[in-house]
Formats: C-alpha cells, sequence, structure tokens
C-alpha cells in the first residue's frame, strides 16, 4: 500500500493541495453562474421561432459539445495574445467552462421547459400573461424542479474538470498537486490524495441538490 499511497507524505503535503482548494472552488461557481445566465438565453434562442436565433443556437450547442474544453482554454490564455489579447489565466478559466457549460446547460433548461405542460402556457395566455411573463412567473418555476438534477450533473462535472485548469496555469487543486508530487518525487500519492479531496466535495454537491428538489417538491404540492 505504501508504494501505492504514502499515507504520511500525503499528510505533509494536504496544507499545500487544500490551499488550491478556494480557487478551484471560485472557478467552479463562477463558470457555473456564467454557464446558467449564458445557457438560458441560448436555450431560449434554440427554441424561438426565428431562423436569425434558433440555428446560431443549435451551431454553438454542437460545437461546444463536440470539440474539447481543453482547446478553449489553451485558445484563451496562449492563443489571444498573439492577437495582443491577454487575459488573466482565471479569467480564461471561467470563461473557457463557462462557454462550454453553458451549451450543455442550455439543452437542460430547453428540455426542462418542454416538459411542462403546454396547458401552463395557455393558461398563462388566459390570465392575459405576456410570453416573458409567462415564462419567468409561470414556466420556469416549474422546469426549475425539473432542471435540478441534470444541473447538478453539470455542476459536478464542471467542478472536476477544473483541474483541466491546471495546465494554463491556475493554482487550484490539481495544479497544487502537480508541484507536491515534483517536490515529493511521489506524483501518484498526490493524485490519489486530489481524488480524496474531490470525493467529499461532489458528495456535499449532491447532498444539498437533494434538499432542494424536496424544498422544491414540497413547494409544488402546496
Amino acid at each position: 500500500m505504501g508504494d501505492f499511497f504514502d499515507v504520511k507524505l500525503a499528510i505533509e503535503n494536504l496544507p499545500l493541495i487544500l490551499s488550491g482548494l478556494p480557487m478551484t472552488l471560485i472557478v467552479s461557481f463562477a463558470s457555473m453562474g456564467l454557464g446558467l445566465v449564458l445557457g438560458l438565453f441560448v436555450s431560449l434562442a434554440r427554441r424561438s421561432d426565428l431562423v436569425l436565433f434558433r440555428y446560431p443556437a443549435r451551431v454553438y450547442i454542437s460545437f461546444m459539445r463536440g470539440t474539447p474544453i481543453l482547446v478553449f482554454l489553451f485558445i484563451l490564455y496562449y492563443g489571444l495574445p498573439m492577437i495582443d489579447l491577454k487575459i488573466p489565466a482565471i479569467m480564461a478559466a471561467i470563461l473557457g467552462f463557462g462557454l462550454n457549460s453553458a451549451a450543455y446547460i442550455a439543452e437542460v433548461i430547453r428540455s426542462s421547459i418542454n416538459s411542462v405542460p403546454k396547458g401552463q402556457w395557455e393558461s398563462a395566455k388566459a390570465l392575459g400573461f405576456g410570453y416573458w411573463q409567462s415564462l419567468m412567473k409561470i414556466i420556469l418555476p416549474q422546469s426549475t424542479r425539473i432542471a435540478l438534477p441534470p444541473l447538478t450533473n453539470v455542476f459536478l462535472d464542471l467542478v472536476k474538470a477544473t483541474s483541466l485548469a491546471a495546465v494554463i496555469t491556475v493554482p487550484e487543486l490539481f495544479q497544487k498537486a502537480q508541484i507536491a508530487g515534483g517536490r515529493s518525487f511521489d506524483s501518484l500519492t498526490m493524485y490519489v490524495l486530489v481524488a480524496l479531496i474531490y470525493w467529499p466535495i461532489c458528495i456535499l454537491i449532491s447532498v444539498f441538490q437533494e434538499r432542494l428538489e424536496n424544498k422544491f417538491s414540497r413547494f409544488m404540492k402546496s
């Protein structure tokens, strides 16, 4: 076991690796926030009857879901300076993850809105509500409960994907593990330690998701 995971070495390097946790959380939450805002507008454009909105949204979703996010991180951090547009590593990471996650979030929101019975739209129209008023006051509140589980899955994937930000020098968990592994000459122990740190974070997110679902379920029943 000592050859696979050195407990003593892991404990010694735990403070160094945990120093990257705040950055991991900052990138995760900021990227998810950006993805939610952009994803909502992309999903509405995807549902639009106007070709001018619908097809660009479909192309965006297809392109972002069909290409590696690592490519965008390299383009944003290493490519943009070639055209005299340099951005900090953390900003490049947030933009890269946010733009990528928006494509997945857009499809989650779109399918959730489509899951709301059409009768709800008709009832809102009968009450004199316009499109945006119906969407914000009636449709989105109902679709939120439907979207919670898949949105949480997107966030879980996003939290784990932030490890890719290490390649553009963002000082998050995995980058700190690389530094610790280089110092100790035992990278495997550091990588296993990082996995053991990510695991409880994802468990906490899942627990929070269950509580939100229960809260929305009580709201829908009341």
